[in-house]
C-alpha cells in the first residue's frame, strides 16, 4: 500500500502470526518423522573416501610398537596415520585442559582410545585394513576408583600436569576440587534433634543419541578444509581443530550438518580432527560414520558418582546443617570435569534453605571411560542423593515428605551456600503442591481392559511374567535445583546476524547464527523471535556455520536464553534502522513518525496505538538492513577455591516430580505408571516445545533410575555393554503418562522473562522414581539404576 497522510488501524487479522508464545510447528519436524531429514551420516561427496578409527583393546598399557605395513598394503587403502604422522607440535586437544591425545602416543589410558586412522575407498575396506594393524601392548595396572587413584604409589594418569587446577588439588589424579563452606556445620550439628547420613552411588549413563558421530571433511584448493559435522559447539570445535592441523581458523570452515541428538555427548570432539587429517593427507573428501559400538567409545558419558551426605533437623522439621562429599569419576581425560565439579558442589544443597554447610566435590582421573557433559551436568547426581536424604529425614521426624520439603524450600531472596542471592522467582513449594494435588492414576489399571489382564500395564510388560500377583504400588516425590547457562566467570555470549530485505514484494528476515540445532527446537524459536520483533511472516534460518560469530554450546539450557537473546538484540537493532529509514522517507507525512512509539507488526510500521503508517515493503524498497551483534547475559564470577563463595550462576531453574510405580516384588520388576511434573519456565516461548523438553528430560531421568548404566569391569576397566542390546533404554512401552504443569513466573533479567528448561526435569525424575520404589518395597535403595536383584536380594 502507498503511504498516505491518514493512517489506518491494524486489526487482529493483520497481526504477525507465529511469534513468541505460540506453538509454532518445527520446520524440521515432518522431515524427521517421515525419514526425509538429512543427518550428517547421510552426507555424500563424489570420489569420497571412508575413514575408520582403530581403538585400543585394553584400558591402560604402554604401546611397545605399531606395525601398519599390512594395512597399507591392502587394496583400496589410501592412507594409514598414527601419532607420528600428526602435522604439528600440537598433539592434544580438550575443552579446558588440553590433555586428550589426537592419537595415542606411548600409552593408552582407557578402553577404546584412538590409536590409528585408515582411509579407504569403502567402509569395509577401511575396517578390514584397520584390523590388520598390529599393536604390541604392555599392560599396566588400572586405576578405577578413588582408593586406587590416590593410593601411595598410584600410577599417575597424567604426569607433569601443568594446568591451572594442579595447585589446588591434593593429588595429581584429582582433576579438580571445589569446597563450599558457609556457616559452621559442626556447631549447627549440635542443635539437631535428628541426624541422618547416607552413602549413594550414581551409575554411568550414556547420552544414547540416535544419530551416531559422523562428518565429512573436504580439502580445499587454498590448503584448508571444509568440515560438515554433527556437533554441539562449532566454534569450540574450531578452536581445538585448527592448531592440530596447523591451519589458521579461517581455513577450517565448519558447517553444521543434521544432528541426531546430543545431550552433552557432542560437546567434546570425536571424529572431527581425524576426518580432517585424512582428507588433508589424501587430498580427497573423507567421511567417517561411527557404528553404535564405536559411538560408545567415541564420546564422553555422565560421571558416575559416590556421594556421602549428612543432614540434621530440629524436631519441628527445620534443617540445621548439611555436610557432603561428592566423588565424580572423570575417567582418563578431563573433558568438562572441572565445570561438572563446580555444578555438583554449588548445587549440592538442593532447593532448600540450610545456613550451615560443608561441601566438597572432586573429580578423579581414572582408566575408566572419559566422562563429561550430559544433561543435568553434575546437578543430577547431587539431586539423587539429597532427595533420598529428604525422605529419610522426614521419615525420622514422622513428617509427610512433601510438607517437610515445603517447610525448608528456598524462595526468591534465599541466600545460597555460595553466598549468591536467588533474585528471581523460586516457586519450590508451589511446584511440590501442584504435583501432590494431582489425582492419582487408577489402581490396577491392567484390569480395566476386560476379563483378560492387559499385561502391558504390568511390571514385565509383554513378557507376561505376572497377572497382578505380587504387585505393589508406590508413590514418591522429588524436586531439584539446576543452574542455567555457563557459570563461574565464563564469558558466555552468543552472536546473531539478522538481515531484512524485500524479496518478491514481501519483507523477509534472515537469521544467521552458529547455534547447533540438536533437536531442541532452537531454529523454531529464532524464527518466532524474528517475527515478534520485526513483524514479518517470512523468516529464513541460515544454516549454522563459522562464518558468523560464536553462539556458544547447545548445552546448559542456555540457547534460548543466550542465542535467543542475541537474535532479539540484533532484531531490535534492525528494527531501529528500518524505522530510521522510514522516518527519513516518510516522516513528513504524519507526526507519529517523530513522536509515537513505533512497532513493526503484520508487515507494517504501526504506532503502539495500532495506527498503520506504512508497509515495510515501501519503507525498505531495495535497501537491505544487515546487523551482526554479540549479546551477553549478566556476568558471573568464579567460586573461591577455599570457601566456594561467589555469584557463580546467572539463573536457576526448578522442577518437581511425583512418580507412581508398580513393583513386582517377587521378580524385582518395575513399571513406572505416571511421572507428573511441575516446572517454572519463566515464559513459554513455544508451549508445545516446552512440553516436549519437559517430557523428554523426565524420561531420560527415569532411564537412569531403573535401567540405564554403562557397566565397566572393575578389574580391567573395560566396557562390558557397548551396544543398545546390552545398554538398556526406555522404549515407548516403558514410557509412563507424563502430565505437566507449567508455571510462567518471569525472570526480569532474562529475554522475555524466560528460564532455561531443558535440564531441570532430568534431575528430579530419577529420585522421584527411586522414592516411589522405596515406598512400594520398604527397601533403602541407595544406587541407580535399580535392578531386579536389588529388589529381590538374589
Amino acid at each position: 500500500m502507498g503511504v498516505t497522510g491518514s493512517p489506518t488501524n491494524i486489526n487482529q487479522g493483520t497481526r504477525t502470526k507465529g511469534g513468541i508464545g505460540e506453538s509454532t510447528l518445527r520446520p524440521d519436524g515432518i522431515l524427521k518423522v517421515t525419514g526425509e531429514f538429512a543427518y550428517s551420516s547421510d552426507m555424500w561427496h563424489e570420489d569420497m573416501l571412508w575413514g575408520h578409527t582403530l581403538r585400543s583393546t585394553v584400558a591402560h598399557a604402554e604401546i611397545v610398537s605399531i606395525d601398519i605395513s599390512e594395512a597399507l598394503a591392502t587394496s583400496g587403502v589410501y592412507s594409514v596415520l598414527t601419532y607420528d604422522d600428526l602435522p604439528t607440535e600440537v598433539k592434544n586437544y580438550g575443552l579446558e585442559i588440553q590433555d586428550t591425545p589426537v592419537l595415542a602416543h606411548g600409552r593408552v589410558r582407557h578402553h577404546g582410545e584412538p590409536v590409528a586412522l585408515v582411509a579407504a575407498d569403502h567402509p569395509e575396506t577401511a575396517r578390514r585394513a584397520a584390523a590388520k594393524i598390529k599393536i604390541d601392548y604392555r599392560e599396566l595396572p588400572v586405576v578405577t576408583d578413588e582408593a586406587s587413584a590416590t593410593a601411595e604409589g598410584a600410577p599417575l594418569l597424567h604426569e607433569g600436569r601443568d594446568d591451572h587446577h594442579i595447585g589446588h588439588v591434593p593429588h595429581p589424579n584429582i582433576v579438580h576440587r571445589q569446597p563450599i563452606v558457609r556457616g559452621d556445620a559442626e556447631a549447627a550439628k549440635a542443635r539437631a534433634d535428628v541426624i541422618v547420613t547416607g552413602d549413594y552411588y550414581f551409575g554411568m549413563q550414556d547420552q544414547a543419541f540416535l544419530g551416531p558421530e559422523s562428518g565429512l571433511a573436504v580439502p580445499s584448493e587454498d590448503g584448508g578444509v571444509d568440515l560438515y559435522v554433527a556437533t554441539q559447539w562449532l566454534h569450540s570445535d574450531l578452536r581445538q581443530i585448527a592448531p592440530v592441523l596447523g591451519l589458521p581458523e579461517d581455513k577450517v570452515r565448519m558447517t553444521l550438518s543434521g544432528v541426531g541428538g546430543a545431550f552433552g555427548g557432542r560437546e567434546d570432539l570425536s571424529m572431527q580432527i581425524h576426518a580432517c587429517l585424512l582428507a588433508l593427507r589424501t587430498g580427497k573428501p573423507v567421511k567417517i560414520v561411527y557404528n553404535r559400538f564405536e559411538s560408545f567409545f567415541g564420546h564422553v558419558h555422565r560421571h558416575p558418582a559416590r556421594l556421602h551426605y549428612e543432614h540434621g533437623a530440629t524436631r519441628d522439621g527445620k534443617l540445621t546443617h548439611m555436610k557432603c562429599r561428592i566423588v565424580l569419576d572423570g575417567g582418563a581425560y578431563a573433558s568438562a570435569s572441572p565445570a561438572v565439579v563446580g555444578n555438583a558442589s554449588s548445587l549440592a544443597v538442593g532447593p532448600y534453605v540450610i545456613e550451615d554447610v560443608d561441601i566438597e566435590a572432586v573429580a578423579l582421573y581414572t582408566n575408566n571411560p572419559p566422562c563429561g557433559a550430559m544433561r543435568g551436568f553434575g546437578a543430577v547426581q547431587a539431586c539423587f542423593a539429597y532427595e533420598a536424604q529428604m525422605d529419610k529425614v522426614a521419615a525420622e521426624l514422622g513428617m509427610d515428605p512433601v510438607e517437610f520439603r515445603q517447610l525448608n524450600a528456598m524462595e526468591q531472596g534465599t541466600l545460597l551456600p555460595t553466598g549468591q542471592v536467588v533474585d528471581s522467582p523460586a516457586p519450590v513449594a508451589e511446584l511440590l503442591r501442584r504435583v501432590k494435588a494431582r489425582p492419582l492414576p487408577p489402581e490396577r489399571q491392567w484390569e480395566s481392559a476386560g476379563e483378560q489382564p492387559d499385561v502391558r500395564a504390568l511390571p514385565g510388560g509383554l513378557s507376561n511374567t505376572t497377572h497382578g500377583e505380587g504387585v505393589v504400588r508406590g508413590v514418591g516425590y522429588a524436586v531439584g535445583l539446576k543452574n542455567v547457562g555457563f557459570s563461574e566467570g565464563f564469558d558466555d555470549y552468543s552472536t546473531a546476524r539478522v538481515r531484512m530485505e524485500v524479496i518478491g514484494g514481501e519483507p523477509v528476515a534472515t537469521v544467521h547464527t552458529a547455534m547447533a540445532e540438536v533437536g531442541q527446537g532452537g531454529v523454531t524459536v529464532h524464527a518466532q523471535i524474528a517475527r515478534t520483533e520485526l513483524g514479518v511472516s517470512q523468516v529464513t534460518i541460515h544454516p549454522a556455520d563459522t562464518r558468523v560469530g560464536s553462539a556458544g554450546s547447545t548445552s546448559a539450557s542456555r540457547q534460548t536464553y543466550v542465542t535467543g537473546g542475541a537474535v532479539k538484540n540484533s532484531c531490535e537493532a534492525v528494527r531501529e534502522q528500518v524505522l530510521e529509514i522510514g522516518r527519513r522517507k516518510f516522516g513528513t507525512y504524519h507526526p507519529a513518525w517523530a513522536t509515537a512509539e513505533l512497532l513493526l507488526e503484520g508487515g507494517k510500521v504501526v504506532t503502539d496505538g495500532g495506527e498503520v503508517l506504512a508497509d515495510l515493503a515501501d519503507v525498505l524498497e531495495d535497501e537491505t538492513v544487515d546487523v551482526e551483534l554479540e549479546w551477553r547475559h549478566r556476568p558471573t564470577e568464579a567460586f573461591d577455591l577455599r570457601t566456594g563463595q561467589g555469584n557463580g550462576h546467572v539463573q536457576y531453574s526448578f522442577a518437581a516430580h511425583r512418580a507412581v510405580v508398580e513393583v513386582d516384588t517377587e521378580l524385582g520388576l518395575v513399571k513406572v505408571i505416571e511421572l507428573a511434573c511441575a516446572q517454572d519456565v519463566g515464559k513459554a516461548l513455544n508451549p508445545l516445545s516446552v512440553l516436549g523438553q519437559i517430557q523428554g528430560g523426565t524420561l531420560q531421568g527415569m532411564g537412569i533410575a531403573v535401567m540405564e548404566e554403562i557397566i565397566v569391569d572393575p578389574k580391567t576397566a573395560k566396557v562390558r555393554n557397548p551396544s543398545f542390546t546390552d545398554y538398556l533404554l526406555p522404549t515407548i512401552l516403558d514410557t509412563p503418562t507424563i502430565p505437566v504443569d507449567v508455571l510462567e513466573l518471569a525472570d526480569d533479567h532474562a529475554p522475555y522473562g524466560l528460564r532455561g528448561i531443558g535440564e531441570a526435569p532430568t534431575l528430579s525424575s530419577t529420585p522421584a522414581v527411586l522414592a516411589a520404589i522405596r515406598n512400594a518395597t520398604g527397601l533403602e535403595l541407595d544406587r541407580t539404576p535399580v535392578r531386579p536383584e536389588h529388589l529381590t536380594g538374589s
